[in-house]
């Protein structure tokens, strides 16, 4: 019997190209931006804010909230910062390897 599996790898490399390749890496800013907003979206229900309660901690809007939490928008590292520590009182620390 054959095995008909791929890895993870291989199917992002064959729908998205390989590392490196502009498809690929729009591909990985999009999957980045999701992950955030879903953090987002965790950290802010699990402080049991509305998208407007936390638009307004930090003086957006609740529109820029959803976008984020939605991953349909970039987001600069001050405004990260502002979100989650001023915003959600937690601590961000970023590594990068």
């Amino acid at each position: 019997m054959k095995n008909n599996c791929t890895t993870f790898e291989e199917h992002l490399t064959k729908q998205y190209g390989k590392p490196g390749t502009p498809k690929r890496d729009a591909f990985e800013i999009k999957a980045k931006s999701f992950v955030i907003g879903e953090l987002l979206k965790d950290e802010r229900l699990e402080a049991k804010l509305t998208q407007e309660q936390l638009a307004k901690k930090i003086g957006a809007k609740k529109s820029y909230i959803s976008r984020i939490e939605n991953g349909k928008t970039d987001i600069q590292l001050s405004t990260l910062y502002k979100l989650f520590e001023v915003g959600l009182g937690k601590q961000i620390t970023i590594s990068i390897n």
